[in-house]
């Protein structure tokens, strides 16, 4: 199996779940027979269980935002697939609090019919389950996908944000509407210079020549509808900058919180110098960047690309943001 550090690609998710619930046995339990994460620590006050999930492949997307202050639960799928809704339905009933379990779901279609499955379970056994559906993607904002903007990066700052106020004690239904409201707030995207490496053929997912970029990229790989030639990397940003903006709403001055995600290969130091650009842009926009993040959080394997997330923010969302988390990945 070429280029991956791996017995075999049967064996690479399996080895991996397994050594991540070793490294972080103090925050996480492991349920293998069941397929989920669960948090060691819950705040008294909460009273809904939040869960989540997605491939793997996204690391540390969700099991590494599982932990006080976030997520109650994750379900790791195989690599880009949804969890079985079985998974997910274990781990709500796990997890879910006296006034329930809210699903934060991205919108893919898999994901959207497992937890749908999980949730008529749920419901069956007499358990609230509720679901805000993730979809920030501004590649696929179109009449004509028929599915709708894809879920992405902002699904680790819808996390963080409800995960604060679900540990203030508000009840299903208000969180429902945070998460909403959040997500309608949020757009992403991503840009790559070269593909992920298939695991099983180790092999890139698609062809990409050198002089161009894969202009909306998907974090499974999928094909941005135009590729761009290389330009600098500021007139890139300021680019993606721009159109983030011109979907988000806005009061008289924007404020933004902003995450700056490595899909997998960039560096660090690569990542850095994009949020100097990414923080000189939106000061030349006369739109305050309140906070931002920065670093590999939603990855799609090792695709050589990045992508911007902007959420316009409020007092409450920034406040519920600067709340104290700790988990696996959480870097703040």
């Amino acid at each position: 199996m070429p280029l991956y550090f791996a017995d075999s690609s049967e064996s690479l998710v399996p080895d991996a779940h397994a050594g991540f619930a070793t490294a972080h046995a103090a925050l996480v339990e492991h349920h293998p027979g069941h397929g989920y994460f669960r948090s060691r620590v819950t705040s008294p006050a909460r009273r809904v269980g939040l869960v989540s999930g997605g491939g793997s492949g996204h690391e540390p997307l969700h099991a590494g935002f599982v932990g006080a202050g976030m997520l109650d639960a994750a379900c790791p799928g195989r690599i880009f697939a949804s969890p079985h809704n079985r998974q997910i339905f274990e781990a709500s009933r796990a997890v879910a609090g006296d006034d329930g379990v809210l699903h934060l779901v991205k919108n893919y279609t898999g994901d959207r019919i497992n937890f749908g499955i999980a949730a008529e379970r749920l419901h069956h056994e007499g358990i609230r389950c509720e679901r805000v559906l993730i979809d920030d993607d501004l590649a696929t904002d179109s009449d004509e996908i028929a599915v709708g903007r894809r879920g992405t990066g902002a699904t680790l700052l819808v996390e963080k944000i409800l995960g604060a106020a679900a540990d203030e004690g508000r009840g299903l239904d208000e969180l429902v509407a945070l998460g909403v409201d959040l997500t309608r707030r949020s757009r992403s995207l991503a840009v790559a210079s070269a593909a992920h490496t298939t695991p099983a053929s180790g092999t890139p997912a698609f062809d990409l020549p050198e002089d161009v970029l894969e202009f909306g990229v998907g974090i499974h790989g999928e094909r941005a509808d135009k590729t761009v030639p290389h330009a600098p990397l500021s007139k890139l940003v300021e680019t993606m900058t721009d159109r983030l903006l011109a979907a988000l709403p806005h009061g008289p001055r924007p404020r933004v919180l902003a995450l700056v995600n490595g899909l997998g290969s960039v560096t660090s130091l690569e990542l850095y110098g994009i949020h100097h650009i990414l923080a000189k842009a939106l000061d030349a926009r006369d739109t305050a960047l309140d906070r931002s993040l920065t670093g590999t959080f939603v990855s799609a394997l090792d695709m050589r690309g990045f992508s911007l997330t902007l959420l316009a923010t409020d007092d409450e969302a920034l406040r519920l943001w600067d709340a104290p988390a700790r988990t696996p990945a959480w870097p703040l």
